[in-house]
């Protein structure tokens, strides 16, 4: 059995990176579930980061979280507020590229939910603001923190696998009846590729950086469907071959990742676990946290001869993306998720959706922004 090698997967709880001076003030725009899910619990697991603002429609369901908190219903009033040091933004993907800009023209550090935004040309903006040289400007790719992702890149650096030939990344739902949520309608930002196609993207541009070329089939098979609840995008490295898999309709549990390499291969079932655990109230600081029971196989092949191992895998740690981004703000570590990086994510999201259309296999525009 094989222990990861970034780290041990143990029971206890996490000690997070203590904290002297002053703490950095965040206002979160959105409570609605990015927001509360994920976004506040994370923020207020971290020392140096204090959560004291919210902008919500909904007072009393910050409050009922946070009861110190000064709830606001008008952004501005973050913007305009000089105590706020980093505003995060957890709204309907439409509105991502208007309050990160005008978080931005405020002087504020920002930090924007996964799309970046709904288009490129809005990403571009953004990167190219000129406060972007100078404050934190990120995307929460939370996902590079997954712990079967964080034992993948652990187990490609030691070369395990040898030249990766061929990759599938999963990430599928069973979820046949569509809800009435925005995440779920068309229209710009809508749809399961933008919901669930970032992360698989931005895992594979950490991975294995900018494909070739891209085809996809992206469609609608659940009834009364009007947005995109089905996935599967082939992008193409030279020889290399990836493949990215998203449903609404899968209702067994399948494979995460499979990889295959020129020493052989690795394959793990099942997601990671800090969505649920977030979801049902932990965080951080609970016992369990970031723990996938979960192990990935690795088969290996030497003189004619394949062995076959377990790979216990390595826990997940989404704190540390805002624990990166507290010490990014102070000039103490580079930012985790540049926006030029999601920028990257958006081109590749936006071919896709071309060669879905087209109906045809199309290269990836990496244009650089000028």
């Amino acid at each position: 059995m094989l222990n990861s090698a970034l780290t041990e997967p143990c029971p206890g709880a996490l000690q997070l990176e203590t904290f002297s001076g002053q703490p950095l003030n965040v206002a979160l725009i959105g409570y609605g579930y990015a927001g509360k899910t994920f976004h506040a619990p994370l923020i207020a697991s971290i020392p140096g980061l204090n959560l004291t603002t919210f902008v919500s429609s909904d007072s009393a369901k910050v409050l009922a979280d946070f009861p110190q908190a000064t709830v606001c219903a008008d952004p501005n009033d973050v913007f305009r507020n000089e105590s706020i040091d980093l505003v995060v933004i957890a709204t309907p993907n439409d509105l991502h590229f208007d309050l990160a800009k005008r978080a931005l023209d405020a002087g504020k550090n920002v930090v924007v939910d996964k799309p970046f935004t709904t288009t490129t040309q809005e990403a571009e903006i953004l990167v190219a603001h000129p406060a972007n040289q100078d404050l934190v400007l990120s995307v929460f790719h939370n996902r590079r923190w997954d712990a079967d992702f964080l034992t993948l890149k652990s187990l490609l650096a030691d070369g395990l696998l040898g030249e990766v030939v061929t990759f599938e990344s999963h990430f599928d739902r069973f979820r046949p009846e569509v809800r009435q949520r925005w995440r779920e309608t068309a229209g710009p930002g809508g749809g399961l590729w933008y919901d669930l196609g970032p992360h698989l993207v931005d895992q594979v541009i950490e991975l294995f950086g900018v494909p070739d070329s891209i085809f996809a089939d992206l469609g609608m098979q659940r009834q009364d469907a009007t947005a995109v609840d089905y996935c599967h995008v082939l992008l193409r490295y030279g020889k290399r071959r990836v493949i990215l898999h998203a449903s609404a309709m899968v209702g067994a549990v399948g494979p995460r990742f499979v990889v295959h390499g020129t020493l052989g291969s690795y394959v793990k079932t099942g997601m990671d676990k800090q969505e649920d655990s977030l979801k049902s109230g932990a965080t951080p600081l609970t016992q369990e946290w970031g723990l996938d029971p979960t192990k990935g196989e690795l088969t290996t092949w030497k003189d004619g001869v394949a062995t076959t191992s377990e790979v216990i895998t390595a826990r997940g740690r989404y704190q540390d993306y805002y624990s990166a981004i507290r010490q990014a703000i102070l000039k103490q570590a580079p930012n985790p998720v540049p926006a030029a990086e999601a920028l990257t994510v958006m081109r590749v999201l936006e071919a896709a959706t071309k060669s879905a259309e087209a109906k045809r296999e199309l290269s990836v525009n990496m244009t650089a922004v000028h």
